[in-house]
């Protein structure tokens, strides 16, 4: 990644396009990226995302890829197809997973970057243990991670908490893109392992997902520009 490209992503959780539109209207492409994620895309569809990319926006496609290798792939292809900028596995569908949709990417001439979840930012130590996950969050994410870098992919969604010990084991090219990021006066909401944008690029975040603090701003865009300043003198 660049010093001059965005480094927030907004993300466009609506139960309407009405609703999606009024704040893409709002917002400057050459400040932040996009994220559509299953609620909008099940809604909405391909086309959605082809008229929001037509705006001159990058899209990240959040849908969480998880099947058997081919499917997968086969996925990953069909959104390059679609124009996206970054779009998603999970980690936990296996490195044979991770590799084939690699492979499948490396041959369009867009190459959009493939990143893959490791512990959702929702999930709390508990309910990690309830589901079979023996470890810390951290250390969950830490051995998916790893996996996924050795599989090909260009980074990793993971809780800006992990950002740290993830750049240090991982090196600064592999990407890190962080939800559970609040402004100090923003609400929790349903995110367990939060940080500030400052604290979370400073800790080794390359881009940060960013929802309610945003889109539900009485002005979303002094709202990211206000988000924008707090990181800009921040060392990728």
């Amino acid at each position: 990644m660049s010093d001059t490209e965005p480094r927030i992503i907004v993300a466009l959780d609506y139960p309407s396009e009405e609703a999606a539109w009024r704040l893409i209207e709002q917002l400057n492409a050459d400040m932040c990226r996009l994220k559509i994620g299953k609620e909008m895309f099940t809604r909405l569809g391909p086309d959605f995302v082809r008229r929001v990319i037509g705006r001159g926006f990058d899209v990240f496609l959040d849908l969480k890829y998880h099947d058997i290798p081919n499917t997968v792939a086969a996925a990953c292809e069909a959104a390059a197809d679609l124009g996206v900028w970054m779009m998603n596995v999970h980690a936990s569908g296996g490195r044979r997973m991770m590799e084939s949709a690699m492979e499948r990417l490396a041959r369009h001439a867009s190459h959009p970057r493939l990143i893959a979840v490791t512990i959702l930012t929702s999930l709390s130590q508990e309910e990690l243990t309830e589901i079979g996950f023996p470890g810390t969050p951290e250390e969950n994410v830490l051995r998916l991670a790893a996996l996924a870098h050795d599989s090909g992919l260009d980074g990793v969604v993971c809780s800006p908490r992990e950002a740290a010990p993830l750049r240090q084991r991982l090196g600064g090219d592999f990407l890190l893109v962080t939800p559970g990021v609040r402004p100090a006066s923003a609400s929790l909401d349903d995110q367990t392992r939060v940080m500030t944008p400052a604290d979370a690029i400073s800790a080794g975040s390359s881009y940060l997902v960013v929802g309610r603090p945003i889109t539900a701003a009485p002005d979303p865009l002094a709202a990211l520009q206000a988000i924008n300043a707090e990181i800009a003198d921040i060392p990728i």
